[in-house]
């Protein structure tokens, strides 16, 4: 079984975050395991993004969505930093500025979306427009409900067309969330990422929870499907984001492009003694 149905979330099921627990590894035994596929794998990739880059047709989309120390950041660093930057483009959304907050939820995400060739990454996503007026209010039911079916539009129509999108959640434990927050405080280096409204949101754990389960069942299965990854452990994360990335661009399998050259005279004439002429 791929790695991509082992993590499909089930839309149908009750609970999509609870096919596998969050310390959980399915479909590799160990870290050691891990690390020795997740080298090959950092190779395939390299390989198939600058295939994807050189053919200049499609792009991919990789949608990172998680509570805070999820591990949106760490995934980006490790999984993408083998690729060629000069093909990806990685943006991470924040609360909309005011300029921003002037125009439909999801102008800012079309304007972030990757070109032909290039590999994109969101960290945070247009999910966060459901997410965060369904925890904390300020948008009706019937609000919240028109935004997932212009998302669902949205979506269609990017898969429809030359984007293939792979959305990744980053599911971790209320305890490991704990113990990050914790290491933070407690490494002056990492400190400035933590703020006091975390702890806040923190109390709010059961209502992201249930918001989380909503978005996952209210996505399609077909076009554009969330996988759920385990996130407690972190070598685990990396690798299950790498390996989904690489069967996805397997499957996509984009080619080198092949000019129409005439290979023998163009050869002839690199190998022919050049013109010179006096300097005067």
């Amino acid at each position: 079984m791929s790695v991509r149905e082992l993590l499909r979330a089930r839309p149908d099921s009750d609970d999509p975050l609870a096919r596998h627990a969050p310390d959980s590894h399915p479909g590799v035994k160990d870290k050691k395991k891990a690390a020795a596929a997740e080298a090959v794998d950092d190779e395939r990739l390299a390989g198939l993004q600058e295939r994807l880059f050189a053919e200049d047709k499609r792009s991919l989309l990789l949608v990172l969505q998680g509570i805070d120390t999820s591990g949106k950041d760490g995934t980006i660093k490790h999984v993408i930093g083998d690729m060629n930057p000069l093909g990806c483009r990685i943006t991470a959304f924040r609360k909309p500025t005011p300029e921003e907050a002037k125009h439909h939820f999801l102008w800012r995400i079309r304007r972030a979306l990757p070109e032909p060739g290039e590999v994109g990454v969101f960290g945070r996503s247009h999910y966060e427009d459901v997410i965060v007026p369904r925890v904390h209010g300020g948008l009706s039911d019937r609000d919240i409900d028109k935004r997932y079916a212009d998302i669902e539009k949205f979506e269609a129509g990017l898969a429809g067309g030359t984007t293939t999108i792979v959305k990744c959640f980053l599911h971790i434990s209320f305890e490991e969330q704990r113990d990050r927050f914790l290491a933070r405080l407690d490494d002056p280096t990492k400190r400035w990422k933590f703020n006091p409204s975390d702890v806040d949101e923190r109390e709010l754990w059961p209502k992201y929870q249930a918001t989380f389960q909503e978005v996952l069942r209210r996505s399609s299965y077909d076009v554009a499907p969330w996988y759920v990854i385990p996130a407690d452990r972190k070598w685990y994360r990396n690798w299950a984001v790498g390996r989904i990335l690489v069967e996805t661009l397997t499957e996509m399998a984009p080619e080198y492009p092949q000019p129409e050259l005439d290979i023998p005279a163009l050869k002839g004439r690199l190998m022919g003694r050049p013109h010179l002429r006096a300097v005067k």
